[in-house]
């Protein structure tokens, strides 16, 4: 209601003004001419004018054919009802400027109708016009553009928001497709870890076995060959065992790959449970070491599980940010953080991991909870 009232605010004050007017003609012309028949008459003129003045507003498109109605109502009222509905005429020729958009120098021009000689020439009329044509001045030049100007403003702003929940869902969905890409690369190396396996050591020890085989038949009937046959298969063995530790060594996937994909889930995994999680990096993620990666798990696994538990939040950001010389990682949620922060086992876990590489970590609950480290590159 409040706000309906804001928005309509100057027609509401133009139709009061209309209504005082026409009151104040009529009963101007009562004083003047005590005739009943004729009063009631011009009664239904004020109210057929008030009634197509108003209709202006509700249908703004046949504006200019009510302010033609109006004024021809309006010529009757002042031929039949006299000077006493002067003061109408002005507010009619005030709402003609409104309706044309006129310059400002146009409001000045009805004043000039005060000065002809007339029954409403006088201080008390000029001061009455005066403030009819502020009260029009100010709608159409200050209030109208400072409503133009907020309307400009919040399209600007719901154009804003759009852009940024743009960027937000384009940003979720390129972690996705990283999260979907690393996993698939992670997929396709075990595949071919075990393709390679497969080919390189499959029949290297079917043919151990057969050798085995081989040598327990021949145990009681040619010792020595026997010997020389397990003899074989322990050195193809061994020489099995290197293989296995080269193709691991080389086939093994990225640390930083694993560890990214585990915070990803770990993103999801609070999704599921119904809380908004969110990883951000920024910067050359390829200069963070596997130390600093196990570092950065243990912590935001740590921190993650925390606010899950015990800060009834809906969102947790998680964000690292690989700068010169150091790393900064945050998580954060908007949960009801806690008025004092007790080092138990987990924070004080938290710390020591940090301290041993001589990183720096701090704590804030003010609002929510939030876990920030710096590590050293």
């Amino acid at each position: 209601m409040g706000e309906q009232l804001r928005d309509n605010y100057f027609i509401i004050v133009r139709t009061v003004l209309m209504i005082v007017l026409s009151i104040y003609g009529f009963f101007g012309f009562e004083s003047g001419n005590p005739q009943t028949g004729v009063s009631v008459r011009i009664l239904l003129l004020i109210s057929f004018y008030i009634f197509v003045m108003v209709l202006r507003e509700l249908f703004p498109r046949y504006r200019f054919a009510c302010i033609m109605i109006g004024a021809a109502v309006y010529a009757f009222l002042l031929t039949g009802g006299g000077a006493g509905f002067v003061f109408l005429g002005f507010q009619l020729a005030y709402e003609i400027l409104i309706m044309l958009k006129v310059r400002i120098l146009w409001y000045f021009v009805p004043l000039l109708f005060l000065l002809v000689d007339s029954p409403a020439r006088n201080i008390t009329s000029y001061i009455f016009v005066t403030l009819i044509m502020l009260l029009y001045m100010q709608d159409q030049f200050v209030v109208s553009v400072y409503k133009k100007e907020i309307m400009e403003g919040t399209v600007t702003q719901q154009f804003l928001k759009k852009d940024i929940k743009d960027q937000e869902d384009a940003a979720k969905e390129e972690i996705k497709r990283n999260a979907l890409r690393a996993e698939k690369e992670i997929l396709e190396e075990r595949a071919s870890l075990s393709q390679t396996l497969h080919d390189k050591l499959g029949h290297s020890i079917n043919g151990s076995i057969y050798q085995l085989e081989a040598g327990k038949l021949l145990m009681n009937k040619d010792p020595g060959k026997a010997a020389d046959m397990i003899q074989a298969v322990i050195d193809q063995l061994r020489s099995g065992m290197d293989e296995i530790r080269m193709i691991l060594r080389k086939e093994r996937p990225e640390k930083k790959k694993m560890s990214l994909l585990q915070l990803h889930e770990l993103c999801e995994d609070c999704i599921e449970k119904g809380v908004d999680a969110e990883l951000a990096t920024v910067g050359d993620i390829e200069l963070i070491s596997n130390e600093m990666w196990e570092i950065i798990l243990d912590n935001t696994f740590e921190a993650v599980t925390n606010s899950m538990k015990y800060s009834k939040c809906n969102r947790i950001m998680i964000k690292i940010n690989v700068m010169n010389k150091m790393i900064r990682c945050e998580i954060s949620d908007n949960g009801i953080g806690c008025g004092t922060i007790v080092d138990g086992m987990g924070i004080s876990g938290m710390r020591q991991r940090v301290r041993s590489i001589g990183g720096i970590i701090d704590f804030e609950s003010e609002a929510g909870f939030k876990v920030s480290m710096l590590l050293p590159l």
